[in-house]
């Protein structure tokens, strides 16, 4: 099993990339949230000449805030950074898009930008409609200066769905998707992306595969809803819930049961601010803060509900077993201010026992 962690991009704490992997951790991803964060790349770049070994990239970087052909050019600019170290997941882009009061991207053009985005990394020609106009395309300096594609850079469809865990296996080399209890267990979400595979024609030797989760890693006896605990993963909690208010809004659904005892309660919170401005609202603290009020609405049964849970050896148990399954990465959030102390604890007391 490999480990990685998946961090808001801070143009301030390029520090926490040398810290990571001093303490052995294999990847570092850095999330593209523009009116959130700093500039992922920005962040990337910097990271990459300050290690040596960590596995760095977007996760995920968003398809609607820039071209196939922009992403390709910032990832091929890294890979001359860090050789051989770099990997590009993609994603559809719920709180980037949400921040700007837009939705994300609808998964047949998710399809066609994989498309077009596959094949620019492998360094081909490949048909590119922008602005109403299809013209062949290539990166045209890659072999020379500037940008290198080879080694070669990995593609992370990031999936969520099925549809979504389709397009892996039909453009990706590899798959980043959630698995329980909020998520989708191993075997289902690899059947998924070998069905796309399938439909496309595709084998998928040495296809990758990541699942982002988020850790509560509990003291000896420690209450699952102590305050350390609400402190260090609430905001992680709290993103499960901005993501269904999204959803149960847009598609006039009703809440998951998970969510039904604190959600008129939740509600209410959001919707104290004007509408027109509620899109500021739900994702402003994304994994980094907890709003006024939402600590209170944090109890055991939703933190389990949106978290591994355990001491350190049950974490090590559930890991193990996810390895069973088939999963090869686990990488966990964390936006908060304790995540140098997170990072540690894990890779001290976790890590090791896996």
């Amino acid at each position: 099993m490999r480990f990685g962690i998946c961090v808001m991009a801070n143009i301030d704490e390029i520090g926490f990339f040398n810290h990571a992997e001093t303490l052995g951790f294999d990847s570092v991803w850095v999330t593209d949230s523009q009116m959130l964060f700093s500039d992922c790349y920005a962040v990337l770049a910097l990271a990459a000449r300050q290690t040596t070994r960590l596995r760095l990239g977007p996760g995920a970087a968003i398809c609607g805030t820039r071209i196939p052909p922009v992403q390709v050019a910032a990832m091929a600019t890294l890979n001359r950074l860090a050789p051989g170290r770099v990997h590009l997941a993609i994603g559809t882009g719920n709180t980037a898009m949400r921040t700007m009061g837009q939705r994300p991207m609808r998964i047949a053009d998710y399809d066609e930008y994989l498309r077009v985005l596959g094949a620019l990394l492998r360094g081909e020609v490949v048909d590119y409609t922008f602005a109403g106009v299809t013209r062949p395309v290539t990166m045209l300096m890659h072999e020379r200066e500037y940008m290198n594609l080879e080694p070669r850079i990995p593609l992370y469809v990031s999936g969520f769905g099925p549809r979504a865990m389709e397009l892996a296996g039909k453009h990706g080399d590899g798959l980043v998707f959630a698995i329980p209890p909020r998520g989708v267990p191993v075997r289902e979400a690899l059947g998924h992306v070998r069905r796309g595979a399938d439909n496309a024609g595709r084998t998928l030797s040495g296809f990758l595969n990541c699942a982002l989760t988020n850790i509560a890693l509990l003291e000896p006896g420690e209450a699952v809803d102590s305050e350390r605990v609400i402190r260090t993963v609430g905001p992680n909690v709290m993103a499960s819930v901005y993501y269904f208010y999204d959803e149960v809004h847009e598609r006039g659904v009703e809440p998951p049961p998970f969510l039904r005892p604190m959600w008129k309660r939740y509600c209410g919170l959001v919707e104290a601010t004007p509408p027109a401005h509620r899109h500021f609202r739900t994702h402003e603290f994304h994994y980094t803060h907890l709003h006024p009020g939402e600590a209170e609405l944090i109890d055991a049964d939703l933190i389990r509900a949106t978290c591994l849970v355990g001491t350190a050896e049950q974490l090590a148990e559930q890991i193990r077993e996810l390895e069973r399954q088939g999963l090869q990465e686990l990488m966990f959030a964390t936006g908060v201010g304790e995540k140098w102390s997170v990072a540690e604890a894990f890779a001290r007391r976790v890590m090791p026992r896996v």
